[in-house]
């Protein structure tokens, strides 16, 4: 069965509640029928109700069991504004400003989640990803033990070659623009987890570059290798190799030219970029060139799950890490 399918029949068996902020955007109310419809979450749509029904109407949406709360009506707002300007108030934010935040979608979302009334927080078909997160970082917060939040993707293959029966995950994509060694490779290691526990890999890790085991010296390919040295050191029980070269990341006949002996080289399933920029360009490289369907971002880290979408979301995008949202309130899936 494909992972995507995997996906959405374990968070039917989860029956989790998830906000989702944006329900002034056409395709999260259609994704959000079909969340329902498909018992996959049970959605609640924040925004004006009468915005959403006609959004819903428009699209042929059936929103008979979804939930739709007006943040800037809504009884809670009070309570939630008097939280957070508690949380806030050594920022400098007043009892006025809260409670103007707590008329926005996003903010009054977060809010829900960080008083358990919703298990999870998906956004960002038509938000930035700081916009998506930044009341997360503010009320959320990363989980305990966690240094850095990152964020990951499923890249699902037509070609079942590549990686391990298609599936690539990617990181990090959308959150560090330029993280040091020791923060590249606690992402590196929190994917490796993620891997396993989300789609039954055995990670095999590749730390990308435009080296391959020494084949070229520079100051960003040292940044690389020792980010390598951490990872191993840090997580014996892992397979990861690297500095290396895409090609012999994932072509068994030249990795086994260019870095023989490597029990990653040639069959990664795992990689990691070693920045934001090429994170984003490679994932996006693959999606539209070479077709694969892409799952993400997931973030990782968050002491409660909070998923940012891209704003090139389509509805089954939506859909598809919603169910991988539902699934991350089990808290060994963040």
């Amino acid at each position: 069965m494909e992972i995507v399918q995997r996906l959405r029949e374990a968070a039917r068996a989860s029956s989790r509640r998830l906000v989702l902020p944006e329900g002034t955007d056409a395709r999260t109310v259609k994704a959000a029928a079909v969340m329902a419809q498909e018992r996959i979450a049970r959605p609640v749509l924040l925004g004006d109700p009468a915005t959403i029904r006609g959004l819903a109407a428009q699209g042929g949406a059936d929103l008979q069991d979804v939930e739709i709360v007006d943040p800037v009506r809504d009884h809670r707002r009070a309570q939630f504004a008097a939280a957070y300007h508690q949380l806030r108030k050594h920022k400098g934010v007043d009892a006025a400003e809260a409670d103007r935040l707590m008329g926005d979608p996003l903010f009054f979302g977060t809010m829900m989640l960080h008083t358990d009334q919703v298990d999870g927080f998906l956004s960002g078909a038509a938000h930035a990803t700081a916009d998506t997160i930044r009341p997360a970082l503010q009320i959320i917060k990363p989980a305990p033990g966690v240094a850095a939040i990152s964020s990951f993707f499923i890249m699902v293959f037509p070609d079942k070659k590549v990686g391990d029966g298609g599936l690539l995950l990617m990181a990090d994509c959308a959150i560090n623009i330029d993280p040091a060694p020791r923060k590249l490779a606690l992402i590196a290691i929190s994917t490796a987890r993620m891997a396993k526990a989300l789609c039954g890999l055995e990670p095999r890790v590749a730390f990308l570059s435009f080296s391959t085991k020494g084949s070229a010296e520079h100051e960003l390919v040292n940044h690389v290798r020792e980010a390598v040295r951490i990872a191993q050191e840090r997580a014996p029980d892992l397979l990861v190799d690297g500095e290396m070269q895409a090609d012999a990341a994932l072509v068994p006949e030249i990795g086994a030219r260019k870095a023989p002996g490597s029990k990653v080289a040639g069959r990664a399933n795992v990689l990691v970029f070693p920045d934001l920029q090429s994170a984003n360009i490679g994932y996006k490289l693959v999606q539209r060139l070479a077709g694969a369907e892409a799952v993400g971002p997931i973030l990782q880290g968050f002491a409660k799950p909070v998923n940012d979408l891209s704003r090139g979301a389509s509805v089954d995008d939506i859909v598809n890490l919603g169910a991988v949202t539902c699934l991350q309130a089990d808290p060994s899936l963040r």
